[in-house]
C-alpha cells in the first residue's frame, strides 16, 4: 500500500494543465467581482440593509460601511494576479481570504457555487500553479516543465465531488417521481423565446430534464475521465451548463463548471491551448521571452500532502452531517448547506413574529420590513436557523428600547416543492430560549409528508 502511494506521488504531470486551470479560475473570478460591482449588488445586498443574518460562530464577519468596496476591489485585483502569476502564493490567499470574508458577510446570499470558489481557492494555496506561463516564472528567470501528478488530480477530485454527490442528491421522490421543483420553474419560463411557451410546458419534458439531469451529475467525471468519450462529456458540459444559465439565474457558475472541466483534458491539449493564447497575447503586443525551462517542481512536501488529505476527508464526509439529524432534510435545512444538494427544492413561507411584553401582557406584531430588506425577508421566511436569528436580533433591539422581559413567538407556514402550506415553527415556543448552534431544532414542526431518497 505504502509502495503504491509513493509511486503515485513521484507521477509527473506538464505544468501547463495547472497553469491553464490557473488562468481560467482568475480570470472568471476577477470578471465575478467586476460584475457584482458594476450590478451595484454591493449597495443594495450589504450596504442598504440594517441587519445581516450570519453564519453561526461568524458573527464577527460584517460589511465595512463604504470601505466594503475597498474589500471587492482588494479581491478583483487578487484574482487578477492570480490569472497572470504575479506574486501568486501571496494573490491566492488574499484571493481566498477576501472572497470568503465576502460570502460570510451576509448568509442570505449563500450559494454552492460561493463555497466552491471559496475551498477551491483554499486548496490552490498548496499548488505549484505558478510553476509554467506565469509573470513569477519570468522574473524568477526559470519554470518547470513537471510538476506532481496529484496536484492536477486533486482539482479533478474536488469537481468529481461536487458532480456526483449531486447527482446522488438528486435520486428522492421529489426528484425523480414527481419532477419537482423542475416543473414548477420549467411552466414558470414562458417568456423564453420559441420554447417557453411549448416545451417548457409540457410534463414529460420535467420528467425528462429531471432525469437527464441526476444521470449528468452521477456520469459526467467519469466520461471526462475516459479519453474516448472525453470529448463528447465536453460537449455535454457546455450544453448542460449554458442551458442551465439561459434557464436559471445563477450567475457564474455555468461558465467557472465549463472551464474547470478542461483540466480533464490531457496535457498535450492544454498546452496547445497555451499557445493559442500566447499567439493572441503577441499579436496584441505582449511578447514573451524565453526563459530556462527546469525539469521538475517536486511539491511532495509531507506537511502539504497532509494537510491536502485531510481537505478531502472533510469534503467526503461534511456532505453526509445531516444523517446526525432526524426529520426530512429538505425541511428543516439541517445538515442542508455545503453538501451539493444543488437546485433540490422550492420553498416559499409567510413568517411574522409576535412580540409579548411580559411586564403588561401586551402583544403586538413585528413589522419585517423595518428590519429586512425585501431579499432577506424572503430568505428568511422558509429557513430555520434565519428565523432563530431574526428573533434573537429582534427581541434584543427591543431590549434596549425598555422591553425588559420579552419573549417572541413566530407564526410561520411554508411551501415546498409544491406541496399546500402547513404550518413551519412550532407556535408555542418563546424562540428568545432557543439557542444558536447544531442541536437538533426541535421547535421546527414535522412535514406532513415523506420524500423517500438519499
Amino acid at each position: 500500500m505504502n509502495t503504491t502511494i509513493k509511486n503515485y506521488l513521484n507521477q509527473t504531470q506538464d505544468s501547463s494543465s495547472l497553469a491553464l486551470f490557473r488562468m481560467g479560475f482568475g480570470v472568471l473570478m476577477t470578471l465575478s467581482m467586476i460584475r457584482f460591482i458594476s450590478k451595484g449588488w454591493v449597495e443594495k445586498l450589504y450596504l442598504e440593509p440594517s441587519f445581516h443574518f450570519s453564519f453561526y460562530g461568524f458573527e464577527w464577519v460584517k460589511p465595512f460601511g463604504d470601505m466594503t468596496y475597498l474589500l471587492f476591489l482588494v479581491c478583483c485585483v487578487s484574482a487578477f494576479f492570480v490569472a497572470i502569476g504575479y506574486k501568486y502564493r501571496i494573490s491566492i490567499i488574499i484571493f481566498f481570504l477576501s472572497f470568503t470574508y465576502i460570502e460570510l458577510m451576509d448568509k442570505t446570499t449563500y450559494l454552492n457555487h460561493y463555497y466552491f470558489i471559496s475551498i477551491l481557492s483554499f486548496l490552490m494555496i498548496f499548488l505549484p500553479a505558478n510553476s509554467y506561463y506565469s509573470i513569477d516564472s519570468k522574473i524568477k528567470g526559470y519554470e518547470f516543465e513537471k510538476i506532481p501528478k496529484w496536484c492536477t488530480d486533486c482539482i479533478k477530485m474536488l469537481l468529481f465531488i461536487v458532480y456526483f454527490y449531486s447527482g446522488l442528491a438528486k435520486i428522492n421522490s421529489d426528484w425523480l417521481i414527481e419532477a419537482q421543483p423542475l416543473k414548477i420553474w420549467l411552466t414558470s419560463s414562458y417568456d423564453l423565446p420559441i420554447i417557453g411557451s411549448t416545451l417548457m410546458q409540457q410534463n414529460w419534458v420535467h420528467y425528462a430534464m429531471s432525469w437527464g439531469g441526476m444521470f449528468y451529475d452521477l456520469f459526467i467525471a467519469f466520461l471526462l475521465l475516459y479519453s474516448r468519450t472525453r470529448i463528447f462529456a465536453f460537449f455535454l458540459v457546455v450544453f448542460f451548463h449554458l442551458f442551465t444559465a439561459i434557464l436559471f439565474p445563477i450567475g457564474m457558475f455555468p461558465y467557472i463548471m465549463i472551464v474547470g472541466s478542461l483540466i480533464f483534458f490531457d496535457q498535450k491539449t492544454h498546452k496547445k491551448m497555451i499557445k493559442i493564447i500566447d499567439f493572441i497575447l503577441k499579436f496584441f503586443g505582449f511578447k514573451s521571452k524565453k526563459i530556462k525551462r527546469l525539469k521538475l517542481n517536486s511539491n511532495n512536501n509531507s506537511i502539504v500532502l497532509s494537510i491536502v488529505a485531510v481537505f478531502f476527508i472533510i469534503q467526503l464526509c461534511f456532505p453526509f452531517r445531516y444523517l446526525l439529524y432526524p426529520g426530512e432534510l429538505f425541511w428543516n435545512e439541517q445538515g442542508y448547506r455545503f453538501s451539493w444538494r444543488v437546485m433540490l427544492i422550492e420553498k416559499k413561507g409567510i413568517t411574522n413574529l409576535k412580540v409579548l411584553n411580559k411586564e403588561d401582557g401586551k402583544s403586538f406584531m413585528v413589522m419585517n420590513e423595518e428590519f429586512l430588506s425585501e431579499f432577506q425577508e424572503r430568505q428568511m421566511s422558509f429557513q430555520p436557523d434565519f428565523i432563530l436569528e431574526y428573533a434573537h436580533h429582534v427581541g434584543e433591539y427591543y431590549k434596549k428600547n425598555g422591553m425588559n422581559e420579552i419573549e417572541i413567538y413566530a407564526d410561520s407556514y411554508v411551501t415546498l416543492n409544491g406541496r399546500l402550506s402547513q404550518r413551519f415553527v412550532d407556535p408555542n415556543v418563546n424562540l428568545m430560549n432557543e439557542k444558536r448552534g447544531f442541536k437538533n431544532k426541535t421547535w421546527i414542526l414535522a412535514l406532513d409528508d415523506e420524500i423517500t431518497g438519499l
